[in-house]
């Protein structure tokens, strides 16, 4: 997992899935805010975290509605040609709105592209 973060290739949703999970099972974001020094924890107020917790929920979710092969060619969702018809399937299996769908692609879409730079 690290050599596939540090060279940007071949990171899917399939890994960013088994990251949230890694995260979830060390107690979750509030767990790890703790671990922080007080300085940078002292900044995020509970709120905060609260809404965090339940966007990563909420990616979790989103993440699951997708079926494996969807996980590992995220192409499939971001410029394939069945695109919208999978995007309302996985919204629908979730429980969210399509724009959540395209966000959580925009998001892992910028994020391939940082860990590449």
């Amino acid at each position: 997992m690290a050599a596939k973060l540090k060279s940007g290739e071949g990171f899917d949703l399939q890994d960013f899935l088994e990251q949230i999970q890694q995260m979830k099972g060390m107690g979750g974001l509030s767990s790890l805010m703790d671990k922080l020094p007080s300085q940078l924890a002292g900044k995020a107020s509970e709120a905060d975290l609260s809404r965090a917790e339940k966007d990563i929920v909420r990616k979790e979710g989103i993440l699951q509605s997708m079926s494996a092969k969807e996980r590992r060619n995220p192409n499939l969702l971001i410029d394939g040609k069945t695109k919208a018809s999978r995007k309302r399937r996985i919204a629908q299996g979730s429980g969210v709105q399509i724009q959540e769908v395209n966000r959580l692609l925009n998001e892992f879409d910028q994020m391939r592209g940082m860990m590449k730079k």
